[in-house]
């Protein structure tokens, strides 16, 4: 009999569920489970909440198989490790986006009518009526960063209150905002026209202090934020120094750096701060608990993986095609500009069609790096629909002489409304992921490893050296350049790679001083 450790308040339905289909369950919310493992090192799946997995836990279970996240987020478990060991990682996302989205209008009802203060003065016999003129809800223009799960939850769960839903979702497809019932809007007008601004995006480096001094500026005297995405996402430095101007904003948050007790960063700026309870309602538990239990019996009696996040690339398929894959999608993106993406057409040439439904998670991960990361080959191609973007794999021609390599085709939407065509390849050398191809400008055959830039201008002499000539003032070194020029466009292409990064404002001087029409850098 197979033993399952639950060392969690996860709801009984998942122990329940589990012990009907014959496996030992031992479930334990108040041991840790550094001492649970110690006490039954024959487990072989673990079902966990909040707790942490660490090498050390699972090198304490011997026979250990499968982790399970009862939830979305699984950076508590330290998945590489897990797949140097075998073992799989699975998560439940969606369980709890209904809970977040009421947990949003919770919060917000109860900042507008004073339910926390009303109560609390009310019970030390205080009447405080008159010093809690309320703000209704109805009718006020609510914008919705990232329109994921949560956010298209929360988007539903307002049509009562008769909104206007303005969102922002750069990797979202503007006719999809459209049909789920929202404006597509740029930040710059969402947190300008906003009464209120929730937040439902990733954290990490891509969305550290997204929310700083120049959003935060444009808010409207009396706006309220909600922050229920991740601690870090709003800089809170910030907007204690806008608020001290006199500005009136309202900071409603449940995130936090540590789920943990002790003193809390945000308590001296926040109105209304709670012990990150989005996700935590029966409901959500027992949708959380039951997926988890359904996902572990899927997987050791029918050899079920569609849910692990931590897959192990197919036998005889080089895994530096898939950094190479997610590498192209990235340039793609970075290359159309970072415009909305509508459809992505990929080709892959010589024996890598074999495995062409692998590459998905890593494209996903290149062309919307802010969709969750390490899903397998089905949820990827669901994450595609999900953000309206229609994801296809070609058949390649076989008298085309590519060898294994991969070309990547981004329908993005222009400034205009116009379709705009973003067009890269790419293939493996030696080990080393290259892009062939980009554009119009073939025989590039760069390597897309480190820190590199890339211009597109007019073709004339002197532009090189005005770019390392900058580069050179700024204390920066060129490792390795490549400059085709397209005779029909009349333009030039010119990547360079740089032994560091280059600044944003650098990018924008040398793109302005060499009157570029497209510039970017990439960093791998």
């Amino acid at each position: 009999m197979k033993k399952v450790l639950i060392p969690t308040k996860l709801a009984g339905v998942a122990a329940s569920m589990l012990q009907t289909a014959g496996y030992e369950v031992v479930q334990d919310a108040d041991t840790p489970l550094a001492e649970q493992v110690k006490q039954h090192p024959d487990a072989v799946a673990v079902i966990v909440r909040s707790e942490k997995v660490t090498p050390e836990i699972m090198d304490s279970l011997s026979s250990l198989k499968l982790v399970i996240r009862a939830g979305a987020g699984y950076d508590n478990i330290d998945i590489v490790y897990a797949r140097k060991k075998d073992i799989d990682v699975m998560n439940t996302p969606g369980a709890n986006s209904n809970a977040v989205a009421e947990e949003v209008i919770a919060m917000v009802l109860a900042h507008f009518r004073h339910i926390v203060q009303g109560d609390l003065t009310t019970r030390q016999g205080l009447w405080e009526k008159k010093n809690m003129m309320g703000t209704e809800l109805t009718r006020k223009t609510v914008g919705i960063v990232g329109l994921g799960n949560i956010g298209r939850s929360l988007v539903k769960r307002l049509q009562g209150f008769e909104p206007t839903l303005l969102g922002y979702d750069h990797f979202l497809a503007k006719q999809r905002a459209l049909i789920i019932g929202v404006t597509p809007v740029s930040l710059e007008e969402l947190f300008s026209q906003s009464d209120i601004v929730t937040l439902h995006v990733p954290g990490g480096p891509a969305t550290k202090n997204m929310v700083g001094k120049e959003f935060l500026s444009l808010m409207k005297d009396g706006s309220v934020i909600v922050n229920c995405s991740r601690y870090g996402v709003v800089d809170e430095e910030a907007l204690a120094a806008i608020r001290a101007t006199g500005k009136k904003i309202a900071y409603l948050t449940d995130v936090h750096p540590q789920d943990a007790p002790g003193d809390k960063p945000s308590a001296a700026v926040a109105d209304l701060i709670l012990p990150h309870l989005g996700a935590n309602t029966k409901e959500a538990n027992l949708t959380a608990a039951r997926r988890s239990a359904e996902q572990l019996i899927a997987y050791f009696d029918e050899g079920d993986t569609s849910c692990v996040v931590n897959a192990e690339f197919p036998s005889g398929l080089n895994p530096a095609h898939l950094r190479l894959s997610m590498m192209l999608g990235t340039l793609a993106r970075k290359a159309g500009g970072e415009q909305a993406i509508r459809r992505i057409d990929c080709t892959f040439y010589g024996d890598l069609k074999l495995f062409r439904k692998w590459f998905t998670p890593h494209i996903l991960e290149g062309a919307l790096p802010n969709a969750e990361k390490g899903l397998m080959p089905a949820a990827a191609d669901q994450s595609f629909k999900e953000h309206g973007i229609v994801f296809k794999a070609r058949e390649p021609k076989d008298d085309v002489p590519y060898g294994d390599s991969i070309t990547l085709d981004f329908m993005t939407e222009g400034h205009g409304g116009e379709s705009v065509c973003t067009s890269v390849r790419g293939l493996v050398a030696e080990g080393v992921p290259m892009v062939s191809r980009l554009g119009n400008f073939n025989g590039l055959y760069f390597d897309l490893r480190g820190h590199s830039i890339f211009f597109r201008y007019a073709d004339r002499p002197g532009v090189i050296a005005c770019i390392a000539s900058v580069l050179s003032d700024n204390g920066i070194n060129i490792d390795n350049i490549v400059a085709p020029g397209d005779s029909v466009s009349g333009e030039a292409l010119a990547v360079l790679k740089t032994n560091k990064p280059v600044a944003d404002d650098l990018l924008k001087m040398i793109a302005s001083a060499i009157e570029a029409r497209m510039a970017f850098s990439v960093d791998f």
